[in-house]
């Protein structure tokens, strides 16, 4: 350890928050785009920005163990699912859950946008047959016709910026 000198004394080191490897140690990328969530979802729900979430995406960024385990809860995935391995694919229940996971949002999409009954009544008989494979399917919404609906609770990222007053004044 180093002896603090009169130069750095009381001065804390820049610590990049995620120092990169040279090898891929994690499959954060792969795992949310086979989950079917945004990079917006994951940074709403990290409370991180966009920019950081792709940071930490990259393969080689050497994430602390808590990022992780946050991961793990947002991808909704064993955690050893998120680590490389080897070059193997990710495993069977992983893969069948992200193929439900979007044949359900399409049967939702189809049954919120049919307009033959007899085309609604068959993607709820789906979404029925879906959630009873796997009831925590219940909750899950339709494909977005275009870019992501919040809900009016939510806002984006744009409430959290500041207008300068000649703008909203004209001037």
């Amino acid at each position: 350890m180093c002896q603090p000198t009169r130069r750095n004394q009381g001065r804390r080191r820049r610590v990049d928050p995620t120092p990169k490897a040279t090898r891929p140690l994690h499959r954060l990328h792969a795992v949310r785009q086979q989950q079917g969530i945004s990079i917006r979802k994951v940074a709403r729900t990290l409370h991180i920005s966009q920019s950081q979430v792709r940071d930490q995406e990259e393969p080689t960024s050497d994430l602390r163990l808590s990022s992780l385990y946050q991961w793990q809860e947002v991808l909704d995935v064993p955690i050893a699912e998120l680590l490389v391995e080897s070059e193997r694919p990710l495993s069977r229940p992983v893969l069948e859950r992200a193929r439900l996971l979007r044949l359900m949002k399409t049967a939702v999409s189809i049954m919120e946008r049919a307009e033959q009954v007899s085309v609604r009544r068959l993607a709820e008989t789906m979404v029925a047959q879906l959630t009873e494979l796997m009831p925590e399917l219940e909750t899950v919404s339709g494909w977005h016709a275009v870019g992501q609906r919040r809900t009016l609770d939510e806002y984006g990222q744009t409430a959290l910026r500041v207008v300068p007053e000649r703008l909203v004044l004209g001037y």
